[in-house]
This record gives structure tokens, C-alpha cells and sequence, in this order.
């Protein structure tokens, strides 16, 4: 009876090295896409503080010399491009934001808004070749409309 249970065993010797070979790859897989979707999110929280941000110095008034003045389209961009700068995981991607002109139109009350988008093309970090081929390349906006003051 010994002898049969042992040579069960033998025979099971290299089982779990061969599953844990086919299932790896599956593992890693699942752990770099739970990674780069994690970066996806990160990403677009950050395009949208960047647009919030460039609506806030595009909305506020300058005093100065006896006039007021805001901010020019410039400067609203260099605030965008200097946060995103500072804050997008790209991991040395050379992608760069588009920042078209921010808008203002008058809403039914009178008011003065000030509409400022921002669009990035996120290029895939850990399996780009792959993911690419999956799903095709990803477009992240945000928009910001704010009241001038």
C-alpha cells in the first residue's frame, strides 16, 4: 500500500512547476493592467485639475495701473502645460497636451464664462505594442467652465 501512494507522488513531481508556468503569464498580464489602468485614472484626475487650474487664472481680474485686465490665452496655456508638467505619469513619453483657445460667451443671465479643454493622447507605459493593438490609442479630455469675475 506504501509503495502505490509513493509512486503517485513521483509521478506528480513536476505538476505545480507546469501549472504555475502556464498560469504566470496570465498573472502578469492581469497585475500590468491593473498598473496601467490605475495610470489611466491618475492621468485623467490630473488633465482635469490642469483644465480647473487654467480656468482659475483665466477667470480672475488683474488690477493694475487704473485698468483690469485677465489673463491672455497664453498664459492660461502655460499654466495648463506647467501643471501637467509637474503632475501626468508619462514615464519619458513624449506626448504633450492640445490646449485649443479657451472660449468665452455670454450665458442667458449676462455673465461671462470662460470654457477651457484640455486633450492628451495617452500612449500605453508597461505593454504599449499590446494594448494598442487591442484597444487602439486613448484620448483623455476635460472641460472647464467657469464664470468670469
Amino acid at each position: 500500500m506504501k509503495k502505490a501512494v509513493r509512486k503517485t507522488r513521483n509521478g506528480e513531481q513536476g505538476a505545480a512547476a507546469v501549472e504555475f508556468a502556464l498560469v504566470l503569464p496570465l498573472l502578469i498580464i492581469l497585475l500590468f493592467g491593473i498598473i496601467e489602468f490605475s495610470i489611466v485614472l491618475y492621468d485623467k484626475a490630473m488633465i482635469t485639475n490642469a483644465s480647473r487650474e487654467g480656468a482659475r487664472v483665466g477667470i480672475v481680474c488683474r488690477f493694475g495701473g487704473g485698468s483690469t485686465s485677465h489673463p491672455s490665452d497664453e498664459e492660461i496655456r502655460d499654466t495648463i502645460n506647467n501643471y501637467l508638467q509637474n503632475h501626468l505619469i508619462s514615464l519619458g513619453a513624449s506626448s504633450t497636451a492640445d490646449i485649443p483657445a479657451p472660449t468665452r460667451t455670454v450665458d442667458a443671465a449676462g455673465d461671462t464664462l470662460l470654457t477651457v479643454t484640455v486633450t492628451y493622447p495617452y500612449h500605453f507605459l508597461v505593454l504599449p505594442e499590446f494594448i494598442t493593438t487591442l484597444t487602439g490609442a486613448i484620448t483623455l479630455s476635460a472641460t472647464t467652465v467657469m464664470r468670469m469675475e
